[in-house]
């Protein structure tokens, strides 16, 4: 089977991702802005996304593409300050039609947060939602930024790549 990486990310953190994913696969990197972006030409696909206010940002490129990843195996990976839970869950089953979802495997991994990176705007937003934020850990996090980002998490989306990959191999 012939796969390829798609992702979006807004920030640096999902490409890096995409990109350690590549090394230790061999698979084509697209970042979905590209006009050479085309997941039919592939018959896996590895999916990464950033998720910012609560969607995953290539919500939009998968609804418009989704008679052509339906019929694909998939892996999406979502990259963001919030670890795996049932809040995360919720962010990713609210950006992706079920039927899309029910198709793949979701791989939350950790981000960065750099704020000489972002609009003051952001930076206001995620003050402000610090000030509200129950959680000390993550209060924190949003106020002063974070690096999380952990090649080792990959693992799991690499070990699942390289069975899609033996697949083909042997039929």
């Amino acid at each position: 089977m012939k796969g390829a990486i798609f992702f979006s990310g807004k920030y640096g953190s999902t490409e890096q991702y995409a990109n350690w994913i590549s090394e230790a696969t061999g698979l084509p990197v697209f970042d979905i802005k590209d006009s050479q972006a085309n997941p039919s030409k592939y018959d896996f696909l590895i999916l990464g996304s950033s998720i910012i206010y609560f969607k995953l940002t290539m919500r939009k490129w998968a609804k418009k593409n989704l008679a052509t990843l339906k019929h694909r195996s998939k892996v999406l990976f979502s990259v963001s300050g919030a670890g795996p839970s049932d809040k995360l869950e919720g962010w990713v089953s609210n950006s992706f039609p079920p039927e899309l979802l029910s198709q793949m495997e979701h791989i939350a991994l950790h981000g960065r947060l750099d704020h000489s990176k972002v609009s003051w705007g952001v930076r206001l937003m995620l003050w402000i939602g610090s000030l509200i934020n129950s959680n000390p850990e993550a209060s924190k996090d949003e106020r002063l930024g974070f690096d999380y980002m952990n090649k080792s998490s990959i693992e799991p989306i690499v070990k699942l790549a390289k069975q899609f990959q033996k697949n083909e191999t042997t039929e």
